[in-house]
């Protein structure tokens, strides 16, 4: 039997009937097709599938769509402004943080609240921040690059 849900994603509020058992990353990119939420492993190893819900950053692949009901959600597709760049974006741009990019919306989102939550960090806090993000093609050193550019520019804000 389905089920109601009412989220907010991006600014923009969705209601839909979902199955009980439909994860949350799958009603993202295959309902509201928002498909920058990447699915890599389906048991939260990965972190390409993390967004911010309720100002948490939320591996998705393994919270259902029921579970987010009436959730405030941003995924990687709700960071930039009037064609603007999210400061976070444009340090993974600048600084080559991204090379297949498929690992780039969950390092990204996980980076947002990284520097919401501390807005000067140092090397190893980012790298332990990003602990639970994989990437298979960097080895993260641009990545940490990128995010204290984003820091940067956002303390100049």
């Amino acid at each position: 039997m389905n089920r109601a849900i009412s989220v907010t994603v991006n600014g923009k509020t969705h209601k839909h009937e979902v199955e009980p058992r439909l994860l949350l990353v799958h009603y993202l990119r295959d309902v509201l097709n928002l498909t920058g939420t990447h699915v890599g492993c389906d048991t939260s190893q990965c972190g390409a599938c993390t967004i911010i819900m309720n100002d948490m950053a939320v591996k998705c692949c393994t919270v259902l769509a029921v579970q987010a009901n009436g959730s405030k959600i941003l995924t990687i597709e709700g960071l930039a402004k009037d064609g603007q760049l999210h400061p976070i974006q444009e340090g993974f741009w600048e600084e080559h943080g991204l090379q297949c990019g498929f690992c780039t919306p969950g390092m990204i989102m996980q980076a947002l609240q990284m520097l919401q939550r501390n807005p000067k960090p140092t090397d190893a806090e980012i790298r332990r921040g990003l602990e639970g993000n994989l990437c298979r093609c960097t080895g993260y050193h641009n990545i940490v690059k990128a995010i204290q550019y984003a820091a940067k520019k956002m303390a100049r804000k």
